[in-house]
């Protein structure tokens, strides 16, 4: 299977957000990653939903919803209304983790989990047959632009081992510090989808970096 690369609108520019999305409607990109934060699960505030409203009406990709948030399970009904392809939740924000998974799919989205770098792979032992995706943080969570966490290969590797074992259909995704360096390394180990921000909207040809992303 192709990489596939899901841009973060997080590293985009704001004040012109409408050229923005169309590059990614031109792109290769196969989604576009969206970051919602709240400023307690993550030390950061994002945007919310009148933001991720206008996007989806004119963003022509699906829509790869992260939810770096408490209590995200009260928001899948309005972000099934987005119609998001991907609703993706912290294991560490939900106390009743399969509850939300069955919830965002009886919406009729896609689930995934995300877990922060201080989690281990091994807490989806149980869960692992019943998402679409899981999403490894390779950089901690809250602010774009940091450094790759090099302990994020390894993870792949025990990731994909588990996905085979378990017989699962899940996905690999990851996001943080992927670029030139580190994007081949996460796709050797066995990530199946690479999520990029500044490294592709601060660069000065983003759809050339999206198409050598997707080359991987």
């Amino acid at each position: 299977m192709a990489t596939m690369v899901s841009p973060s609108l997080l590293a985009a520019d704001f004040l012109h957000l409408d050229a923005e999305v169309d590059m990614i409607n031109r792109s290769e990109a196969d989604w576009l990653h969206l970051d919602v934060m709240d400023g307690v699960f993550v030390p950061n505030i994002s945007f919310g939903f009148p933001v991720l409203e206008a996007v989806a009406k004119k963003c022509k990709k699906p829509l790869d919803v992260h939810y770096m948030i408490v209590h995200p399970e009260q928001y899948i009904q309005q972000t099934a209304k987005l119609g998001a392809y991907m609703m993706n939740v912290h294991y560490e924000a939900c106390t009743h983790l399969h509850r939300t998974i069955q919830e965002i799919h009886q919406a009729g989205m896609k689930a995934a989990v995300t877990l922060n770098p201080a989690t281990p792979v091994c807490v989806l032992d149980d869960i692992i047959c019943d998402v679409d995706m899981v999403l490894l943080m390779s950089v901690n969570p809250g602010f774009g632009g940091q450094s790759f966490i090099e302990n994020t290969i390894k993870k792949v590797r025990q990731l994909r081992q588990l996905i085979t074992e378990r017989g699962s259909k899940a996905l690999i995704e990851i996001d943080g510090g992927v670029q030139n360096e580190t994007a081949p390394r996460l796709v050797e180990a066995g990530a199946d989808v690479l999520v990029a921000g500044s490294y592709v909207f601060g660069s000065k040809n983003p759809e050339q970096v999206i198409s050598a992303l997707k080359e991987l």
